[in-house]
C-alpha cells in the first residue's frame, strides 16, 4: 500500500500525509466482522478542494478513508486507488483511521495561517460510519472547532451524530453548525442492496426527527436520486412526503453520477441486480459522469414542486450549513416559542456530492 506521498485528496504530494507507522487491526465482533482498520497519524487534517470542485465550500475534514455504508455509487471509491487498495470490496471493507485527527485539527486551527474558514465535514466518506462508533473522533473533532467558534457543518447518513448532539448544541451557541442528512428514496428493498451498509432511509428521518425535536434545523439532501429504480412520481413523493412528515429544513436533490471508480462498481452491480438496465444507464450516462442536464433539471423540477406541496422548500446555498443559536436556546422552553423564524428559501440546487 501507498501509505506515502499522497496529498488529502490523494495526488501527489510531499511531505506525505500519513507517517511510516500503520497499525492495522480487525475486531471480531459482529458489526465489523470482515472489516479491517488501518490505523494512521495523518500530517494533515484541513484539506483544501480543489478550485475546479463542484463543491460550494472550500475546506474539509476527512477523519476516514473507505466507509462501511458500502454504498455502490459512491464517488469517493476511487480515492483509495491511491492507496493500492481496491475499490470494490476493498473500499468497503479496508478502512484507514486518522486516529490523531482530533488533536491534529485542533492544532490547525490554531495556526496563524488559519483564517477560520468554514469546514465541511462527510463530503468524502460519512464521519459517522459504523467505525466512529469505536474510535470516537468525532467528538474531539467538533469540540476543536467548538472551542475555535469555526463554522462548519456535518452530511451523513449515520445516526450515530446523535450521541454528539449535544456537542452540536454547544457549537452552535458560538458559530454557525449545519446539519444535512442523505435520504435519496425511501423503498427498502432497494436500500437493502444499493446501500447495504447505512442505516435504513426511516433511522435517517427519525435522526431529522430528533435534531429538530432539539430545535437543530436540519436539511435533507436527497440524494442520489437513481434513474429507473427511485425516480418515478409515486417514488418521489413518497420520499419527498417522508423527508417533510420528519420535520426537515428543506430538500435538496441531487441525481445519481458515477465517476470513475464508482461507474464500475456500480455497473456491475446493475448487471448483476438490474440487467435490463444496463443499457439505458449506458445511453443516459453515455455523455460523462452526470446525468444530462435535462434529466438533473426534470428531477429538480419535481422534488421542488413536491416540498412546496408539502410545505418545505430547497435549501439556499449555505442555507443547511446554519444552526441558528437562538433556535437552540429557544428549544429549552415547553414549545419552542420565540424561535425566529428561518428565511424562505431561494430555488437553488446545491451541489455537495
Amino acid at each position: 500500500m501507498r501509505w506515502n506521498n499522497l496529498s488529502e485528496d490523494g495526488r501527489a504530494a510531499s511531505p506525505a500525509l500519513f507517517g511510516s507507522e500503520v497499525v492495522t487491526r480487525t475486531f471480531d465482533t459482529p458489526e465489523f466482522r470482515g472489516i479491517t482498520f488501518h490505523e494512521v497519524r495523518a500530517r494533515s487534517i484541513l484539506n483544501r478542494v480543489p478550485g475546479a470542485s463542484r463543491m460550494p465550500f472550500e475546506w474539509t475534514v476527512n477523519p476516514y478513508r473507505g466507509c462501511s455504508h458500502a454504498c455502490v455509487y459512491c464517488f469517493a471509491r476511487k480515492t483509495h486507488s491511491y492507496l493500492d487498495l481496491d475499490t470494490g470490496i476493498g473500499f468497503d471493507s479496508q478502512i484507514v483511521v486518522k486516529v490523531n485527527a482530533p488533536q491534529l485539527l485542533r492544532k490547525e486551527l490554531g495556526g496563524r495561517r488559519w483564517q477560520g474558514e468554514h469546514v465541511a465535514m462527510g463530503t468524502n466518506v460519512d464521519c459517522y460510519q459504523r467505525a466512529e462508533g469505536r474510535y470516537r473522533l468525532m467528538p474531539g473533532i467538533i469540540a476543536a472547532l467548538r472551542d475555535y467558534a469555526n463554522p462548519f457543518s456535518i452530511l451523513t447518513k449515520g445516526t450515530l451524530i446523535l450521541r454528539d448532539l449535544p456537542l452540536l448544541r454547544e457549537a452552535a451557541a458560538v458559530t454557525d453548525v449545519g446539519v444535512s442528512v442523505s435520504v435519496g428514496f425511501t423503498d427498502p428493498d432497494l436500500w437493502r442492496t444499493v446501500e447495504p451498509g447505512t442505516p435504513a432511509p426511516q433511522r435517517r428521518l427519525d435522526v431529522v426527527r430528533t435534531l429538530a425535536d432539539h430545535g437543530i434545523g436540519c436539511a435533507v439532501l436527497m440524494a442520489p436520486v437513481i434513474p429507473y429504480l427511485a425516480d418515478s412520481p409515486d417514488q418521489l413523493r413518497a420520499t419527498v412526503r417522508a423527508i417533510a412528515a420528519a420535520g426537515a429544513t428543506s430538500v435538496t436533490p441531487l441525481a445519481l453520477h458515477l465517476r470513475p471508480g464508482a461507474r464500475e462498481w456500480f455497473m456491475s452491480w446493475l448487471a448483476r441486480h438490474h440487467p435490463g438496465l444496463v443499457r439505458r444507464y449506458e445511453v443516459l450516462y453515455a455523455g460523462g459522469a452526470y446525468a444530462p442536464t435535462w434529466y438533473q433539471r426534470r428531477i429538480t423540477r419535481q422534488v421542488h414542486e413536491l416540498a412546496a406541496e408539502y410545505g418545505i422548500g430547497p435549501a439556499a446555498r449555505g442555507a443547511a450549513r446554519a444552526i441558528r443559536p437562538a433556535a437552540i436556546r429557544d428549544a429549552d422552553t415547553p414549545d419552542g416559542a420565540g424561535a425566529a423564524a428561518p428565511p424562505e428559501p431561494a430555488a437553488t440546487q446545491l451541489t455537495l456530492l
